[in-house]
């Protein structure tokens, strides 16, 4: 880190310890030193918090007033000082500079899954197909993020598996690499209080919990009682005052759960801040695809969604409606790959096709190798940004870009084929484009666009 983002370090470490003493009235001057050493960069965004910051009845001004009290502030602080100056100040213009450079996708994030292994096997999960004996080692994933470093990169994020079935190791993690934020996608079944404790002491390890709705639609997918360990873990983790969200998949079952306004408020009272909510994807040969939203389900999730953010202090991204402010499909390294537990660097976590392994070159190559500059030279696949994605919305894009490639399938236990993932899709994406172009024309036009 050169000098200058170490005086914003300094900054924001010390403007934060003011920001506890009086929250109400030091909030204005934070926002003041945001400005000051932004450099210009980030306006849109830095508006959005400052008219928050400065409108008692805007829903996120209770929303920032509960991050500052109702987190352990060292947690907060490095929280901060690791998304915002870290991964996006310095990190951002590392990884353009690096695009320009190499004339290749640099993502802003890197997915990885330390282990294929898992305690639960719930419906519809693309994990399950990988069985649990895959792992990368210690070293591999502290090799992964040193090179991810080197390109600006400070988010990793953990899928697999379970994660925390390496408990001990993501731990060491999160102490060799202390200026980044680790993001953990888990079922919570592990989570207990030593973890907890461990969590308070690192202070860079945030868990993104999934959930599936009520009791009974969780349970439904992820097995008897998996919903009241779930309940207990985010308590534990209210009750220590750390930093969590959760994370859930909608599909034709749960979509009316997990998107109600009942499940949205009980998450903000449980003590979550964030929610991400991913879109069923029927990776795997034996997915069903009976659990793709339906075209007037899935534009009841949007409008729910929409709705309840714009209203309730709690920060939701739906990832396949959402796609307009992140410019299109973020996969292939755009914004960020995917590296399986067998060393497979993926343009997607649901898309399982690669050229690449980390094992047997850089991860600046993976970003150049075939699959990886496919995505780079047809993003955005749609100018309708409600149909994002190559796969779900445009399969058409995928079998080709698959095809010219020469991408193999990197399903070790059950290699499904391009064309049989892509079938399942087709009829999704003819009944779902209608219902997309004249929600998007009237979000258009809402705009004066």
């Amino acid at each position: 880190m050169d000098l200058s983002n170490s005086i914003r370090r300094f900054g924001m470490e010390q403007a934060l310890d003011y920001l506890h003493k009086d929250p109400e009235r030091n909030l204005r001057r934070l926002m003041d030193w945001a400005d000051q050493f932004s450099g210009g960069e980030f306006g849109p965004q830095r508006r959005a918090v400052r008219e928050a910051v400065e409108n008692p009845r805007h829903p996120y001004h209770a929303y920032i007033l509960r991050l500052i009290n109702e987190v352990d502030p060292e947690v907060m602080k490095t929280t901060a000082v690791n998304l915002f100056i870290n991964a996006s100040l310095e990190g951002w213009r590392r990884q353009e500079a690096a695009r320009k450079s190499n004339q290749c996708n640099i993502p802003w994030a890197i997915l990885l899954d330390p282990t294929s292994a898992c305690n639960l096997r719930c419906t519809g999960c693309w994990a399950a197909e990988y069985g649990g004996r895959l792992n990368l080692s210690l070293e591999e994933i502290d090799g992964i993020i040193c090179q991810g470093r080197q390109l600006g990169v400070y988010i990793y994020i953990y899928t697999g598996g379970e994660p925390l079935m390496r408990k001990a190791d993501l731990m060491r993690i999160c102490q060799m690499h202390p200026d980044c934020v680790f993001l953990c996608f888990t079922n919570a079944t592990l989570i207990d209080e030593a973890f907890a404790d461990e969590m308070l002491r690192v202070k860079n390890f945030v868990p993104a919990i999934s959930l599936e709705g009520d009791e009974a639609a969780t349970d439904s997918r992820r097995g008897r009682g998996t919903y009241q360990k779930v309940i207990r873990a985010m308590e534990l983790l209210h009750r220590k005052k750390l930093l969590y969200g959760i994370s859930a998949c909608y599909t034709s079952a749960n979509f009316r759960s997990v998107s109600s306004e009942e499940f949205y408020d009980s998450l903000i009272r449980r003590g979550a801040f964030f929610a991400w909510y991913f879109h069923y994807m029927p990776v795997g040969n034996d997915a069903s695809p009976a659990l793709l939203p339906a075209p007037e389900q899935r534009k009841l999730v949007y409008q729910r969604i929409r709705r309840y953010r714009a209203e309730k202090p709690l920060f939701s991204m739906d990832f396949q409606n959402d796609a307009e402010y992140v410019g299109g499909c973020i996969a292939g390294g755009r914004r960020y790959l995917h590296i399986n537990a067998n060393g497979d660097v993926e343009p997607c976590v649901f898309i399982h096709y690669s050229n690449a392994n980390i094992r047997d070159m850089s991860l600046l190559d993976a970003l150049r190798s075939p699959i990886f500059m496919a995505y780079h030279d047809g993003q955005p696949f749609q100018e309708n940004m409600l149909r994002p994605c190559p796969m779900l919305e445009n399969p058409e894009k995928l079998r080709e870009m698959v095809q010219k490639s020469g991408a193999r399938s990197t399903d070790l236990q059950s290699p499904e084929s391009a064309e049989h993932l892509c079938a399942k899709c087709d009829a999704y994406a003819k009944n779902w484009q209608p219902e997309a172009d004249a929600l998007w024309r009237a979000e258009q036009e809402k705009k004066g666009l």
